[in-house]
């Protein structure tokens, strides 16, 4: 069985100031300074942030009941702004998912403000076909609602008129 599941997140901030923060390790290192108890603690085991790129997410106690995974990023596209990684090793694969990757795509609106369209696809044995309904992008949304508002207020103070 596959799925699909996706959340789109309006910003106001342009789009390639989102994509910055997102496209690499920064996003990383933004959730370790400021967002470790809605999203957990990231470790990178190998890589530069691009593709190949290993990370180890520790997740807050009591999240999705899951303790951590390790995810490679798989893409890394600074033309079209997406960004994609799979989990490797706990995680969602733990609860039986034979696939589960995570995708961002950052999407101009228009010069002012941008889309962050999180998007989660998944395979799982037919027979574990009751576990596909803990998919989710809620962490995803989470992380998003948490660094946008970082993004807007750091946008906001940079490009105040005197």
């Amino acid at each position: 069985m596959k799925g699909h599941l996706s959340h789109d997140y309006l910003l106001e901030v342009p789009a390639a100031v989102v994509w910055d923060t997102y496209r690499g390790l920064e996003l990383g290192k933004l959730v370790n300074q400021m967002f470790q108890d809605v999203v957990g603690t990231i470790e990178v085991v190998h890589g530069d942030g691009g593709v190949g790129t290993i990370l180890k997410i520790t997740f807050p106690p009591g999240a999705l009941g899951l303790s951590y995974m390790k995810e490679i990023f798989t893409k890394a596209d600074d033309e079209q702004r997406v960004k994609e990684s799979e989990i490797i090793e706990g995680g969602f694969k733990d609860l039986g998912f034979e696939v589960y990757r995570y995708r961002f795509q950052v999407i101009e609106k228009n010069g002012e403000s941008s889309i962050i369209r999180s998007s989660v696809e998944y395979e799982i044995d037919d027979k574990l076909q009751e576990i596909a309904s803990q998919a989710t992008t809620k962490q995803m949304e989470a992380l998003n609602e948490v660094v946008g508002k970082h993004l807007k207020q750091k946008w906001d103070s940079s490009n105040k008129k005197p």
